[in-house]
């Protein structure tokens, strides 16, 4: 039987907050390792380890909960690239050598879990005008979040130069087209041949022949 709550010592609120939360992850991490065809509420639910009553609680519907999904993965994003960030090791400042330790950074980001789930929601969104408006806006409120995010793996100096936010949205976008392409071809995300395009790419626009 479930348990919501094996620590009675703890307010309500945290309670409620608790049992949130692990609805939301259990339902990013259906949504990555079964899809969203399979990602039912009851799969959810088994998922989180809550009750019937408590998943409907906060979200009465499948709709509610994946709209709520939506959005904790576009939190879940920017806090995940953060931590990508701290975790790297302390590297070059500028110049060719930080383009390419920020590129294969980003590329990384590419790869998580959270990446997956949100594209799965993605495909879904083509025909559910609802998932489609949350998605996007979603994607509005945190664009300049992400931004700051990516200039800080680039360094202020790159992130300064004029062609940097053309850079950044074009290696971006052909990112995630590439990360798609992994859903039927597997190969090693460190040695495609893409990533030493957008380095070349990225070292020509942002320091010039001499990078």
């Amino acid at each position: 039987m479930p348990v919501d709550d094996p620590d009675p010592r703890r307010t309500q609120r945290q309670r409620r907050a608790s049992s949130r939360e692990l609805i939301l992850d259990a339902a990013v991490q259906g949504l990555f390792e079964d899809g969203y065809a399979r990602t039912t509420t009851v799969a959810i639910q088994t998922r989180a380890g809550v009750s019937r009553g408590r998943l409907l609680h906060h979200f009465p519907s499948r709709e509610d909960l994946l709209v709520a999904t939506a959005q904790h993965l576009a939190h879940e994003r920017i806090e995940e690239m953060r931590r990508f960030v701290l975790a790297a090791t302390p590297g070059p400042t500028t110049g060719g050598a930080r383009v390419d330790l920020a590129t294969e950074l980003l590329w990384e980001t590419f790869q998580a879990p959270y990446f997956w789930a949100a594209m799965e929601l993605w495909t879904a969104a083509r025909t559910d005008t609802d998932l489609a408006a949350t998605l996007a806006a979603a994607e509005r409120q945190l664009g300049s979040a992400i931004n700051r995010v990516v200039a800080t793996m680039y360094g202020p100096v790159l992130s300064a130069h004029p062609d940097f936010p053309a850079a950044r949205d074009l290696i971006f976008t052909s990112m995630r087209g590439v990360s798609m392409t992994y859903a039927v071809t597997r190969r090693n995300p460190r040695t495609d041949p893409y990533l030493t395009l957008w380095k070349r790419v990225l070292r020509e626009m942002l320091t010039g022949p001499e990078g």
